[in-house]
């Protein structure tokens, strides 16, 4: 696709999002900043944007090829994706298959406990009000959303997990926990912003060893290797 980058939209902590010559896309950026900004001397470094933009640009591709609605269109640079312009949700879903982090803590659960069935929740985007978590009857009664776009996003993100899973395990991973963030395409829902190591948990399957930013907290040096080790097993056929 043929596209010119022109204004710059909004600006986050990780990405940049343009306008192009094409007014239904855009260019979605990924710079080498921390996905949190509380995070901004553990989890940023050289080469993270083009190493980000490449784990996403795998896994919306992976994604469309199950039949599984995503904004993305093409990799563009290699810091750049053109992707669909969507009106983003307001609330976002969490997808769990391991006990671990806050999830464990508000459970009393070991952390690491696997599972028995995929746990889905759904948190409002607003850091004034500390992202608090919401249901269906939240998002109808305070305008977030109609029921039908919650139960829509309830199934692509169960449809997400289960394909996601599968690869991971294939290339001897274990996907612990992912966000995925939603937007309106006009006549469809689908999965926007972007998908990698800042936004899951992922572990290797035989030794536990952290392959996201959580990594910092393990080996506060070993972030860049942990996110260069992640792309490569994923994007290396198997």
């Amino acid at each position: 696709m043929n596209l010119d980058r022109l204004e710059l939209i909004v600006q986050g902590s990780s990405k940049k999002l343009y306008s192009t010559n094409r007014p239904s896309y855009a260019i979605l950026e990924f710079t080498d900043d921390a996905g949190n900004p509380r995070e901004s001397r553990k989890t940023s470094f050289y080469g993270k944007g083009e190493l980000n933009c490449g784990v996403s640009s795998f896994l919306f591709q992976y994604l469309e090829n199950y039949h599984v609605p995503t904004h993305f269109v093409e990799r563009q640079s290699p810091t750049e994706v053109a992707v669909r312009k969507v009106d983003m949700f307001d609330i976002k879903a969490i997808v769990y298959n391991v006990a671990t982090g806050e999830f464990a803590r508000r459970f009393r659960l070991d952390d690491g406990r696997p599972l028995d069935y995929p746990v889905v929740e759904y948190f409002l985007k607003d850091p004034s009000l500390n992202n608090p978590m919401v249901n269906e009857s939240h998002a109808v009664a305070l305008g977030y959303g109609r029921s039908e776009d919650l139960r829509t996003m309830q199934r692509i993100a169960t449809k997400t997990n289960a394909v996601l899973k599968s690869l991971f395990e294939r290339r001897g991973l274990l996907l612990v926990e992912f966000e995925l963030e939603f937007g309106d395409a006009g006549d469809h829902l689908c999965i926007g912003d972007e998908l990698t190591a800042d936004t899951f948990r992922v572990w290797d399957r035989k030794t536990n060893r952290k392959l996201d930013r959580d990594r910092a907290l393990q080996d506060p040096g070993g972030v860049e290797r942990a996110y260069r080790e992640l792309y490569e097993r994923l994007t290396s056929a198997v």
